[in-house]
């Protein structure tokens, strides 16, 4: 889950722009910071689009496992529509990084299962990998650089200013963290005991359904905490005013200079 950079007007308007964000002064409206949160949740985790594209492998397989219960065509199945995608989004010249993110997972799950013969275990590589990521959330929320921060921050062009810098809108990175995290952990609880005790197709069901209902949440949660936190520190405007306001001082200096060294006429 891009909007085009608004050029500054001028020198001034953009440090007084980037001197807003730095003493946490709303430069836009609420209803700005919202659409401007909402454009970069939606980057960050590829909108609908993105969800489709993570949901349909599994759906596949799982749905042709139920029909005739092949783990070799339904693997294949899975495999070549998340390969599709990728082709889909390389011939429209769209970013590929949420359908190749796709691949990679469906892969693993296709050798795992393949090289045990059991179809459960090509929903486990991903099981693992949602565990591993709660206990990012929540780690590094724990120790002070909350991972949503980390995702979203290059985003919102603020990079790691809201550490130091930002104290409101670290606490709500370390919210919306902390809901990741145990969105996440809940899940788990759900599908780890169910890979024990149900078979296949239970299991491929469920875990679709939770697929995009937990996702939800979790990203509304986000959006929630950061809209009502304070605006992002542009650091790249800082960047770029202060090399502007630079030059600038660099010719008033070259000209005072320049009037000082010119020629003096005698009386």
């Amino acid at each position: 889950m891009t909007s085009p950079d608004k050029p500054a007007a001028s020198t001034a308007s953009s440090t007084s722009s980037a001197s807003a964000a730095s003493s946490g002064t709303p430069a836009a409206s609420d209803g700005d910071a919202k659409a401007v949160t909402e454009a970069a949740l939606f980057e960050a985790f590829g909108g609908l689009r993105g969800m489709v594209e993570t949901v349909l492998p599994g759906l596949l397989f799982v749905t042709i496992f139920t029909v005739n219960k092949d783990l070799h065509t339904s693997a294949i199945a899975a495999l070549a529509v998340s390969l599709l995608l990728v082709v889909v989004r390389l011939i429209r010249r769209d970013t590929v990084k949420h359908a190749f993110s796709g691949v990679f997972g469906v892969a693993f799950g296709v050798v795992f299962a393949m090289m045990t013969g059991n179809a459960k275990d090509f929903y486990l590589p991903g099981m693992i990998y949602t565990l591993g990521l709660a206990v990012a959330y929540i780690g590094t929320t724990l120790a002070g650089v909350p991972l949503i921060g980390l995702i979203l921050g290059p985003i919102f062009k603020e990079n790691l200013s809201w550490r130091t810098r930002n104290p409101g809108r670290k606490k709500a990175y370390a919210k919306a963290s902390w809901a990741w995290g145990l969105i996440l952990l809940a899940k788990c609880a759900i599908l780890f005991p169910l890979y024990w005790w149900a078979d296949t197709t239970q299991l491929g069901w469920i875990l679709i359904a939770l697929k995009i209902p937990p996702f939800l949440l979790a990203v509304y949660l986000t959006w929630v905490f950061l809209a009502k936190a304070p605006p992002p520190i542009d650091v790249f405007a800082e960047m770029e005013a202060e090399e502007r306001a630079e030059k600038e001082r660099a010719a008033v200096a070259a000209a005072t200079a320049a009037d000082g060294s010119g020629p003096r006429h005698r009386r």
